[in-house]
């Protein structure tokens, strides 16, 4: 698994090949007891989270899904993120943005069209491009102050298939 601090996205992802068949896989995310951690498995998708007492708002979960496409050789492929409903809440954010900023734009591209003053549009329009990199550093602060647990849980991943072998 790779350095997963060093890049620009908000949710790193990763992927780790392994020498087994998926049903030994899933049989230690289902046997597995922590105190601090809470496992739940869905068919092929693992969700790895903190309890609660442990959970703050910038707390991470790791959502795992394991393919396998040959037999004895099983795939990991995992995503880091926040809570569902607060990243929902952040594209919701983003999307209405971008979608204000389209707007705005064409309301400038019209009134300069019809030889209108657009200076108004345009310190909006820029007022929303600074609202989006704000979000955007807002972003990179949760990733950042959520990266000890991102350890905990990246840790706590290798050391759950710590017994297979790698491909």
């Amino acid at each position: 698994m790779k350095n997963i601090g060093n890049e620009i996205v908000l949710r790193p992802r990763f992927a780790i090949s392994l020498n087994s068949d998926l049903e030994p896989l899933m049989e230690i995310f289902d046997q597995t007891k922590q105190d601090q951690l809470l496992v739940k498995r869905l068919d092929e998708h693992i969700y790895i989270r903190f309890r609660k007492k442990d959970t703050t708002f910038w707390s991470p979960q790791l959502h795992l899904e394991l393919t396998s496409f040959e037999k004895g050789i099983s795939h990991i492929h995992g995503v880091f993120g926040p809570n569902p409903t607060l990243w929902t809440f952040f594209m919701f954010l983003h999307f209405g943005i971008g979608t204000l900023f389209v707007i705005l734009g064409v309301f400038a591209y019209s009134n300069y069209s019809l030889g209108h003053d657009i200076t108004l549009w345009m310190v909006v329009m820029s007022f929303l491009v600074l609202i989006w990199f704000a979000l955007y550093a807002f972003g990179r602060l949760g990733k950042s102050k959520g990266r000890p647990q991102m350890k905990q849980l990246k840790d706590y991943l290798q050391e759950l298939i710590s017994d297979f072998d790698k491909r």
